[in-house]
């Protein structure tokens, strides 16, 4: 199973990606997380201890720069086909069953990114996903231009994370189209920060037949764990229940 959680950014997608990450880990899975995110969270909210001594794979330039065979420090030429069958590996935490990549993005400039770390991250990335056996959950990088870089195409279900504001929605229904036009199977979405059954009747309105998956009330714990976190301080047993509905929808893989 290969799942991406995505969304605009700041509507919790890291913390609806750990709760499930650490459910499935907790049910005996083993389960592959992959940290896409330049903000890079996720170990945070996993629980892993130290989690700022984990440098994401993109910040590693000398690694990259002697794989994809640059000389003298000159990025204009460069293998397009690095060795990375040994990165997942050597650069993966270990927590339980589950297993952490923290691979960062390349910070772009107006004109977007074609550079060496690009090219490497997507092709570890490729590989990742047709190659490992795992459960992979991905927190993906907030918004839409993962998905205009095909980088996310190989995933079974798209997770979009929306909160109750016209600019969530608009990303929403965004990823959703690209999403279904690179063939992922089925793209549902999570109502988070929900205080109100308002909030939840205006997220279904706006998403127009985008399937709510379920719905994650505002609450302290929720908004600690995205303050910086971890998914060990949840207390409230009825946020962890409602990500169970995700079984409900890939019966064929977490039934």
């Amino acid at each position: 199973m290969k799942i991406a959680f995505t969304g605009k950014g700041g509507v919790g997608k890291t913390t609806m990606a750990s709760i499930l990450i650490h459910d499935l880990a907790k049910s005996g899975r083993r389960v592959l997380a992959v940290d896409c995110d330049p903000d890079a969270n996720l170990a945070a909210a996993l629980g892993f201890s130290d989690p700022a001594s984990i440098t994401p794979i993109s910040k590693m330039k000398e690694m990259i720069y002697d794989r994809m065979e640059i000389k003298d420090k000159d990025p204009s030429f460069y293998k397009l086909n690095p060795h990375i069958e040994d990165i997942p590996e050597k650069f993966t935490k270990k927590m339980g069953n589950i297993n952490l990549l923290v691979m960062g993005t390349v910070e772009k400039s107006g004109g977007g990114c074609v550079c060496p770390e690009s090219i490497f991250l997507k092709n570890l990335l490729n590989r990742i996903m047709l190659n490992e056996g795992d459960d992979i959950v991905l927190d993906m990088e907030a918004g839409i231009e993962h998905l205009g870089r095909r980088t996310a195409e190989i995933s079974d279900y798209f997770v979009v994370v929306v909160e109750p504001s016209e600019r969530s929605i608009d990303t929403a229904l965004k990823i959703a189209d690209l999403a279904k036009g690179q063939g992922v199977k089925k793209v549902f979405a999570i109502a988070n920060k929900i205080k109100t059954k308002e909030d939840t009747d205006f997220i279904k309105k706006g998403l127009a037949g985008i399937e709510v998956a379920a719905e994650v009330p505002f609450t302290d714990d929720i908004l600690a764990i995205d303050k910086g976190g971890s998914i060990k301080d949840l207390k409230d047993p009825g946020i962890k229940s409602l990500m169970n509905k995700l079984r409900t929808l890939i019966p064929e893989k977490i039934g």
